[in-house]
């Protein structure tokens, strides 16, 4: 028996440290890219073990960090109009959207994203793609410490950084160039509408070729982007 209680403590202690290694490593490291640019993502790793698996060992990931001051207005507004409007304003998690999403769940319709910019950095920054529970739940715990610790400049930066815009083109700094020819800092509010257009499925939906659905959605983008207000809502993030 006390072989047995002493085996359960060890368990116990291995676990408690274990959780405690995890906690601070996990809020050292949001606190750290408050600062510190991105060297990579969990996503964009993702992609290359992904890609080397089914044999393309040429696949390469295309990524330039961009600071906040050399990208367009219109990319920060568009990926805002196109992804999470309430973005200024809300602690991390559009809890509208997500009431929303689980009642045309209940009704049985197509289950919708709700997740917030706030959201997809933790998981693209983070985690691993997929929908489960340990995940969900991995990916609120870093959204709380990223809306905690992080200003809201900042998280729209990030996102700007890593969001992929075409299979293996992760950020406006490498997707500016590649799509358009030029830098993130002069991409005009169409070419803004046209990259956000593809967020939802940059793997499916293209930059270069836009079919009538991305043309569609970059026309609506652009609605939007003029019904928030422009350069007063993107002061607004950058006063929180």
């Amino acid at each position: 028996m006390a072989a047995k209680a002493g085996f359960l403590r060890r368990v116990r202690d291995a676990l408690l440290w274990a959780a405690v290694a995890f906690v601070a490593g996990s809020v050292l490291s949001v606190l750290a890219m408050r600062w510190v640019p991105p060297v990579t993502s969990a996503f964009m790793l993702g992609s290359v073990v992904a890609a080397w698996r089914s044999g393309d060992l040429d696949y390469r990931v295309d990524y330039r960090w961009t600071p906040y001051a050399r990208i367009s207005r219109h990319a920060k507004l568009a990926v805002i109009a196109a992804e999470d409007q309430k973005f200024a304003f809300h602690p991390g998690f559009d809890f509208e959207s997500i009431d929303e999403a689980i009642r045309d769940r209940e009704r049985g319709k197509r289950l919708r994203g709700a997740s917030t910019i706030s959201q997809q950095v933790a998981k693209n920054l983070f985690l691993w793609k997929g929908q489960n529970f340990v995940r969900k739940g991995l990916e609120a715990w870093f959204t709380l410490w990223i809306e905690l610790l992080w200003p809201k400049r900042r998280i729209l930066e990030v996102y700007l950084n890593v969001a992929e815009f075409g299979p293996g083109i992760y950020g406006v700094g490498a997707a500016a160039p590649r799509f358009f020819r030029k830098e993130p800092a002069r991409l005009s509010r169409g070419e803004a509408a046209l990259l956000a257009a593809v967020l939802p499925n940059p793997r499916r939906f293209r930059v270069q070729r836009p079919s009538a659905y991305v043309l569609g959605r970059q026309a609506w983008i652009v609605g939007q982007m003029n019904a928030l207000g422009g350069a007063a809502y993107i002061r607004e993030v950058e006063r929180n």
